[in-house]
């Protein structure tokens, strides 16, 4: 029996040799795509491109502002068709729904790209805008001027909010209803 004792101590001593093992490759895994990650990191998130000159000093490369070209005012407008809207209105006889379809005219094509970059935030701005009208003041002719002014204010603020101001003109220069139904 006392042979039979010793063997079995022996057994155990020898899985924990291939656990330091197991243990060693997974520590160096681990110390590999932690490098990895840090040295992407760095190159990704480096503020601006930098380049050594002549001298050895380090020149920052400067972005410079966008400048706006002159809008062709003669040229033939460019529509934008937006989707359907339809929200609640605010209650005066019940539930009423507006469902409102409208398209945007644009001072020129690359504002089109821009409407579609901050479509969820116009679309927020004009849901929450919809839904805070009554349906009486939207009936007649000059509530829809009107809601047609503040849906364009709206909309050049999110889409040039530097030029903000009552007599500086923005990049979308009228708001056409193609359907407006109030229910």
């Amino acid at each position: 029996m006392a042979k039979d004792a010793k063997p079995a101590s022996e057994g155990v001593d020898a899985p924990p040799a291939k656990n330091s093992k197991k243990l060693l490759i997974i520590i160096v895994v681990l110390v590999l795509v932690l490098g990895i990650g840090g040295v992407s990191a760095f190159l990704l998130l480096r503020h601006s491109p930098e380049q050594v000159d002549d001298d050895g000093e380090v020149a920052v490369e400067k972005v410079k502002p966008v400048k706006k070209k002159k809008v062709d005012r003669n040229a033939a407008p460019v529509y934008i068709a937006l989707d359907a809207f339809t929200v609640n209105l605010v209650p005066e006889r019940g539930d009423q729904f507006l469902q409102l379809v409208l398209s945007v005219e644009v001072d020129d094509p690359q504002t089109g790209d821009q409407l579609k970059a901050y479509m969820p935030k116009l679309r927020n701005d004009l849901t929450l805008l919809l839904s805070s009208k009554k349906a009486s003041d939207l009936i007649s002719t000059e509530g829809k001027e009107k809601l047609a002014r503040e849906i364009m204010e709206k909309m050049n603020g999110v889409l040039d909010p530097a030029g903000k101001g009552k007599n500086r003109e923005g990049p979308i220069r009228d708001v056409l209803f193609t359907s407006f139904i109030i229910q």
